[in-house]
């Protein structure tokens, strides 16, 4: 039994779909069936289920809200992975769990590696990080796998919202000075379950490959054949609540030296999930 936490985010939603064209018995549930910032309900539930593999999808996102709800943030992001945590080493269950990019300060031009040490800084990576510790603190058998501007089945992604603004406008401003790695959830979901079958424990940093918010959107657009004018932006024009890390470029190193194999472009990410879009009618 796989039991998936956070089932109705567009990685709780890949995880469902890829484990069942594997075959496998999973149980979905959404913050409505398990809550896990409730440690004595998270723990009724998992003895219950006594699942092999707990694979956490929940995570509170909002990053510019996370400055005022740092509570909120800190309680899933943090508590509730302690609360998983806890429960998975009783039950015996092998845990993943999913960090962010925002884990690092983005002061630098060097991709960051599992080594370095994360420095954030905003409530939302702050939040990220505890979570972090509680799941090395508190159990032995985990996944820890940090990614970062993930898209998939789901509307609250850059991808999904350049698509929706290329519908309803003839000019679009995108930042050319936030640089990150653009990672489709449906190579995520194959990178994590490779690990798992050979219980390489640890951290790990899977993405696609690196680019600007700017090269990704002009790639975007491009595939889509819109006709409007594309502009580049600077962040500080936008006057975010949240501090954003300039450049949170993460490197791959020891996935391929688990795995064997590297992962797709952010290019080849793109273009494959627009092509799905159209192939249904969704663009």
């Amino acid at each position: 039994m796989i039991l998936i936490t956070g089932a109705n985010g567009q990685l709780g939603k890949e995880f469902q779909k890829f484990l069942s064209e594997k075959n496998r018995e999973v149980l979905a549930l959404d913050i409505q069936e398990l809550d896990i910032t409730d440690l004595e309900k998270t723990r009724k539930i998992l003895k219950n289920i006594q699942a092999e593999y707990i694979i956490n999808c929940a995570a509170y996102n909002d990053v510019d809200k996370a400055q005022e709800e740092w509570k909120k943030a800190f309680s899933v992001n943090a508590i509730g992975v302690r609360n998983l945590a806890i429960v998975a080493a009783e039950t015996g269950a092998e845990l993943v769990h999913f960090s962010s990019d925002y884990v690092f300060s983005g002061n630098r031009n060097v991709p960051y590696t599992i080594y370095d040490r994360p420095n954030p800084i905003n409530k939302y990576g702050e939040s990220k990080v505890l979570g972090e510790r509680f799941l090395k603190e508190l159990n032995n058998k985990y996944y820890l796998v940090r990614t970062s501007w993930l898209f998939g089945d789901g509307e609250k992604n850059f991808l999904r919202k350049v698509l929706l603004w290329a519908s309803s406008r003839q000019k679009i401003r995108v930042v050319d000075d936030e640089v990150s790695s653009p990672t489709c959830t449906s190579d995520l979901a194959k990178a994590v379950w490779d690990i798992i079958k050979i219980k390489a424990y640890g951290t790990y940093h899977i993405t696609n490959s690196s680019c600007s918010r700017y090269e990704w959107a002009e790639l975007i657009l491009k595939e889509i054949n819109w006709q409007g004018v594309l502009e580049r932006s600077k962040r500080q024009e936008f006057n975010l609540p949240a501090k954003r890390p300039d450049y949170t470029v993460l490197d791959n190193f020891g996935f391929k030296e688990t795995t064997g194999y590297e992962m797709p472009s952010w290019q080849e990410a793109t273009i494959r999930f627009i092509t799905t879009l159209k192939t249904k009618g969704q663009i």
